[in-house]
């Protein structure tokens, strides 16, 4: 597994939750975590092409209510309804989107599989570990990009 191919969800991934929340993300350090992980929901995709892998953003539920409601311009969500999983969704959506240009500009061509919402307790555990970085974002928390390749 290569470390450097998780960069360009990175640099994606901090790009677009400074635009939506107006504040820069704190890059953790890199972790082997278990592909299940311990996240109340997760946006999750494939990879195919010169890269083949299985990536996911995690996420608990508070910073998810958080982030839906930035990105909806400020209307505080009580519970992460059909809005807050839409909009959640589209966040994967764009960092994904935007991270594949990042990768067609490295000469690396990927097609991207629509990204899925999976909610606690709709993903399997398959005892497999990922690649992760959290990112720390100040007053919505902890936002995990997980990468496994194969």
């Amino acid at each position: 597994m290569k470390a450097e191919w998780i960069q360009p969800f990175l640099q994606s991934a901090c790009n677009v939750i400074e635009q939506i929340v107006q504040v820069r993300p704190e890059r953790g350090e890199l972790e082997m975590l278990s592909w299940s992980g311990a996240h109340d929901l997760r946006i999750q995709f494939n990879l195919t092409g010169q890269m083949t892998a299985n990536v996911a953003f995690g996420l608990n539920e508070g910073a998810a209510l958080k982030m839906a409601s930035a990105m909806m311009g400020g209307f505080q969500l009580e519970a992460l309804d059909a809005m807050g999983e839409s909009a959640i969704s589209e966040l994967g959506n764009m960092i994904s989107g935007n991270a594949s240009t990042l990768l067609y500009n490295q000469g690396i061509h990927v097609d991207i599989t629509p990204p899925q919402l999976l909610l606690i307790g709709a993903a399997p555990n398959c005892g497999s570990t990922a690649m992760t970085v959290p990112l720390l974002v100040r007053d919505i928390g902890r936002f995990d990009i997980m990468m496994r390749i194969g």
